[in-house]
């Protein structure tokens, strides 16, 4: 034991010595070693043709040999390669240098007349292959010295022998992290073969090469694999006990947001089996490019990548409007290094400001002439919306109205309300907010005036703050539980992109006081999202027919608010558009009259704080809401003790300090 382990450091100081060492003697030891196993190729070679070590002819000819083969190795560029990255290729390469060589050598013979011209055949046959093999032998030998696994290096596999897999199976030879065993490919002609050294196997052998080799990871390198091709690869791999990660795909790489090392989880997109809606390029370019555009709630999760979107089509202007400076910091910076990568020449202008000042908004309106505005700025979260019912309010729906009427005002050409699958049907005062914002527009477009204003409604975004699957890959990670609120809730989801460039596309497609609406597929059952997720980052669910799973799934139950369904649609009424999966939602709009009434009603009960009649006007307005009687947790209320027995309120949206149920004095 102690033998085997002095062994293996001195193994592990020899690599690291040979690794350390500088690229120009690496070539120079190299070339050596190649110059002495020439000379015994030749040797040997000269021997079993001549069986003659007295001709006058043999120093000659060696000299010529060796120098000649060193010389065509190198203009090879056999000396260029870094030898632990070699493949089995190499050896092609030297036969090829090795052609040359022959072919001089047997006109340099048959010159000076060294044997017969059949013997200098057999010379130049028997040289080349002894050289030929021992070359490549003794770089491939050195090659499986210096990618030995280090100690501490995890095992994995790649799914993918193409150019991608051999890139990425590369650049994991240059760290620490890993140590790629073999590739995975469903290609009959790769497997059984050896790609860079490193076997290539079907898909059925994946267990036994999981279990012989002690992988835990298979990274999948398929950035241009369709989704249906994705779905079903992962469909195979979610019951090995393995983790799975990705590549980014090549959209990321060619935009230069991700790197071709950058391994990742792999994307919800693939699992949820719902392949994306393409936006029309073209009609996107055709609105956006040359433009001065305002966009709103720019650091949030949708805003940021509208911009990104909106920058790749190079508007004139893209204005920045956010009231978290942090967030308005990192939007500019990464909208910047875009641009910037792109050569896009679009100005970005960062604004802070909230929605609600309509002097701020005003003066970003006066100062440049805006041809579009984008909506996104809002407060999204269910239950923290329901604790704040004034403030959520205020900023979704009043805040709408505030930029709506100064886009109106400064004839802004196209507004884009950004909204949600809640506002149908809403049971939460986030979603009624949502929807008294879509009334608001819709009563605003019945106005005189130059503006066409547009509604988006979709349903939960991947990977947006606050999202169930950002918050389930921590839960995974830190093992678990993973909270789910209900085990029959459903969702419809898409990806972040995919609603961005439909925000961009419905601004071209409006007509006036539209809901457009994306053709979502089938809702998403959130326990299977959960129980997929935890498979596939390589742990096991944990319940009653698996008390040793690693992660438990826990009920929570239903959120106030919060809906076990939700819906896209208010009635059923729609009209398809020239996109053919955007809709247009035919639906119930009232009077600017009516609208601005409920508005004013609603001023005066916020200033008021007497929030009941706040929600009783939004009930009065918003089909389907019914507010319960407000408690205390609806009311966003925080209660502490007095010693006299009273008890002190902080009531939503307000800073005064209230107490309530005081003893009579």
């Amino acid at each position: 034991m102690l033998d085997d382990r002095l062994l293996a450091t001195a193994t592990t100081k020899a690599r690291r010595l040979a690794l350390g060492m500088p690229r120009s003697l690496k070539r120079t030891l190299l070339g050596l070693v190649d110059m002495c196993l020439v000379t015994a190729a030749f040797l040997a070679a000269w021997w079993i043709v001549y069986r003659d070590t007295e001709n006058a002819a043999l120093p000659w000819a060696l000299l010529v040999a060796v120098a000649g083969t060193t010389l065509v190795f190198w203009v090879q560029g056999l000396y260029r390669s870094i030898t632990r990255f070699v493949d089995a290729r190499l050896a092609v390469r030297i036969l090829r240098s090795l052609l040359y060589v022959g072919i001089a050598g047997a006109l340099l013979a048959s010159v000076l007349g060294i044997g017969k011209p059949i013997e200098a055949a057999a010379l130049v046959a028997v040289f080349t292959a002894f050289t030929a093999i021992s070359s490549s032998a003794v770089r491939l030998v050195v090659r499986s010295f210096l990618l030995r696994p280090r100690r501490g290096s995890e095992r994995v596999l790649i799914y993918g022998a193409g150019q991608a897999g051999i890139a990425l199976g590369t650049n994991l030879m240059r760290q620490r992290s890993f140590f790629p065993v073999g590739f995975v490919d469903d290609d009959p002609r790769l497997q059984g073969s050896f790609i860079s050294g490193l076997p290539v196997v079907a898909r059925n052998d994946i267990l036994r090469v999981i279990h012989r080799e002690g992988v835990r990871r298979i990274l999948l390198a398929l950035p241009t694999a369709t989704r249906d091709r994705r779905r079903e690869i992962l469909g195979f791999l979610e019951d090995l006990p393995v983790r799975i990660q990705t590549m980014p795909n090549i959209h990321d790489l060619i935009s230069g947001r991700s790197h071709l090392a950058e391994l990742r989880d792999v994307s919800v997109g693939d699992i949820l089996g719902r392949d994306p809606v393409e936006a029309d390029r073209d009609i996107m370019r055709a609105h956006v490019r040359g433009k001065t555009i305002l966009l709103t709630g720019a650091g949030g999760s949708i805003g940021s990548e509208l911009g990104r979107q909106l920058v790749v089509h190079e508007p004139k202007r893209i204005l920045l409007f956010e009231q978290s400076e942090l967030a308005l910091y990192n939007a500019e910076r990464s909208l910047r290094k875009l641009a910037d990568g792109i050569g896009a020449q679009t100005e970005l202008v960062p604004l802070l400001g909230s929605v609600q000042d309509v002097q701020r908004v005003d003066s970003a309106l006066t100062t440049y002439t805006v041809d579009t505005v984008y909506h996104a700025a809002a407060y999204k979260h269910v239950p923290i919306v329901e604790r704040n019912i004034s403030e959520g309010i205020r900023n979704n729906a009043l805040g709408t109205r505030v930029v709506a009427e100064a886009a109106r005002r400064h004839g802004v050409g196209v507004f884009v309300l950004v909204s949600t699958d809640k506002a149908v049907a809403p049971t939460s005062v986030m979603g009624a907010t949502k929807r008294f914002a879509e009334l608001i527009l819709q009563g605003m477009q019945k106005l005189e005036g130059k503006t066409k204003f547009c509604i988006v409604r979709f349903g939960n975004v991947l990977e947006s703050s606050g999202s169930v699957v950002p918050l389930f890959r921590e839960q995974i990670r830190s093992g678990g539980p993973v909270t789910v609120t209900h085990p029959e809730v459903t969702r419809y989801f898409m990806t972040i992109p995919e609603a961005s460039q439909l925000i961009i596309q419905a601004g071209a497609m409006g007509r006036g006081g539209d809901v457009f609406v994306l053709e979502m597929g089938r809702p998403v059952r959130i326990a299977d999202l959960a129980t997929r997720m935890i498979r596939l980052m390589g742990r096991t669910v944990r319940d009653s027919n698996n008390p040793e799973g690693e992660v438990e799934i826990q009920y929570t139950g239903l959120r106030p608010g919060e809906k076990l369904h939700e819906e896209l649609l208010i009635g059923t009424a729609v009209e398809h558009t020239d996109h053919p999966e955007i809709m247009r939602a035919m639906e119930r709009s009232l009077s600017w009259e009516r609208i601005s009434a409920v508005i004013e009603k609603m001023q005066e009960a916020l200033n008021a704080e007497t929030l009941d009649e706040v929600q009783s006007l939004l009930a009065s307005v918003v089909d389907g809401y019914a507010p319960e009687k407000l408690d205390d947790y609806l009311m966003g209320t925080a209660h502490a003790s007095k010693p006299d027995g009273a008890s002190i309120t902080y009531m939503s949206g307000s800073s005064q300090l209230r107490v309530v149920n005081a003893p009579p004095e």
